[in-house]
């Protein structure tokens, strides 16, 4: 098996990948900040962040993920003091949403799932070893702040010139993106709406509650150790997010923070990139009323590299489903062939070579998708040639089992629905009366039944198969 090869941002390399103990790969991933539904454009970066996990786990390494919920910060104070509740009764219920998502489209679950507010003790704690060596301190303003100045390597992971920051600026703000970044908050002073939502802890600096920046590194420590293997997230999160997180934990340890950093590039609605802010958002629910399945959007999103931009349109998710509709068609023939030719199993191996050399070169996703639909064509001309080599199935079986098992793009067909499968039954029943009794008007009738239910049918000299669509 080649070298895995991931694509470090902090060197601007593209380096070989391993775990510091040779087992197991110590993840950290940026999650949703939940004050609402997280959109198409978070799910892009979890779905290469799944698209990691298991292409680790194909290589034989074990996991352990933490993707974070960042449950306290100002738009969550925000929107809990709009809607006059607690920071929790807003975030309970975005996080089950949140889960439900995720679930929906397959994204494998991490091993931790940290919500900040259950981690202000180890905020506070790691807040005073940065008091404590002289690289933090309580301003006016009653917050304790970071001071960059005394933390000569800011800015490497940015690629920022500290020379060219507004001098004195200080970000107290939780936002995304700000055009300024000297010294940044890591405990804010409480202020009456953080009191009213709930949003407030005491500390040896008085009421107040943690910097979205702080909580990552204290979570990340915390259940991964001081130095951790691989840290991942958005392209937005470099600066000023994850350039803070380096300093304050390396300022606090005097290791290294992360070993390998890893970024995947937006997702875009009409050239812009997708942001509640900007108005042009689509949700999991979205692609769902539409009837776009979990399979199309996984197929939609490593159609494309992970870190090349992504354009979301509709004859972009229509192509996909497409595409899925025929992985699914084969997937489906590849269980009832019996027997296939000596070069269907030449072709498995050639899938598996092709698809393992691709996902461990940085995740080509795209490269692999074109391997399978290679294999796929392939393996449909050696079953038309009625071989006669179990053997040979059996290799195609499990070479696309391996690959579908990282790259999830088969179409989730639904038959275990009884109800709808004994409707389905009843309906090609008479279905075959009518056309028994030539009344093909009545046939069509019941095929077009089928259809606006999402049902195919395929007539075939063995009797009628059928198959949901979505």
């Amino acid at each position: 098996m080649p070298d895995f090869l991931l694509h470090n941002s902090l060197t601007r390399e593209t380096e070989a990948f391993a775990p510091a103990d040779g087992r197991t790969v110590r993840l950290y991933t940026c999650g949703p900040t939940v004050y609402n539904a997280a959109h198409l454009g978070n799910f892009r970066t979890f779905l290469f962040e799944d698209l990691l996990r298991r292409v680790l786990r194909l290589r034989g390494w074990g996991v352990e993920q933490v993707m974070n919920l960042t449950d306290v910060d100002d738009r969550i104070i925000k929107r809990a003091t709009e809607q006059q509740k607690t920071i929790r009764e807003l975030t309970d219920p975005v996080i089950e949403v949140f889960h439900e998502d995720r679930e929906f489209l397959r994204i494998q679950r991490a091993e931790h799932y940290p919500r900040a507010t259950d981690f202000i003790a180890e905020m506070i704690e790691l807040v005073q070893r940065l008091v404590d060596k002289g690289v933090a301190y309580k301003a006016d303003d009653g917050s304790v702040y970071f001071a960059i100045g005394k933390f000569p390597t800011y800015g490497r992971l940015s690629r920022l010139d500290t020379r060219e920051l507004k001098t004195g600026a200080r970000v107290a703000q939780d936002e995304y993106a700000k055009e300024n970044a000297q010294d940044f908050a890591l405990w804010k002073a409480a202020k009456p709406e953080d009191e009213r939502c709930g949003a407030v802890w005491e500390s040896p600096w008085g009421r107040g509650r943690p910097g979205w920046h702080l909580e990552c590194s204290a979570m990340a420590m915390t259940i991964l150790g001081e130095t951790i293997d691989l840290h991942c997230g958005g392209v937005d999160l470099i600066f000023p997010h994850h350039e803070d997180e380096i300093a304050q934990s390396e300022a606090a340890t005097g290791k290294t923070f992360a070993r390998v950093w890893c970024h995947g590039e937006f997702l875009l609605t009409d050239g812009s990139k997708m942001a509640k802010r900007v108005g042009n958002v689509s949700t999991v629910s979205d692609l769902r009323a539409a009837g776009v399945g979990a399979a199309a959007l996984r197929h939609f999103v490593f159609s494309t590299h992970y870190r090349k931009q992504l354009n979301l349109s509709g004859d972009a998710l229509k192509a996909s489903s497409e595409a899925v509709r025929r992985i699914g068609d084969f997937a489906d023939r590849l269980e009832r062939e019996s027997a296939g030719t000596p070069a269907l199993a030449e072709a498995a191996e050639t899938l598996l070579i092709e698809a393992t050399t691709a996902l461990s070169d940085d995740l080509n996703a795209p490269r692999a998708l074109g391997a399978l639909f290679e294999f796929i064509t392939a393996a449909n001309r050696e079953f038309d040639a009625r071989g006669t080599s179990a053997e040979a199935v059996s290799r195609a079986r499990e070479a696309f089992r391996q690959v579908n098992a990282v790259l999830d793009v088969v179409p989730d067909r639904g038959l275990d629905d009884s109800e709808l499968s004994s409707w389905v039954e009843d309906q090609l029943r008479e279905r075959a009366a009518a056309r028994q009794r030539r009344d093909f008007a009545a046939a069509d009738a019941v095929r077009k039944a089928l259809e606006e239910k999402g049902i195919a049918i395929e007539d075939s000299p063995s009797g009628t198969r059928w198959k949901k669509l979505r």
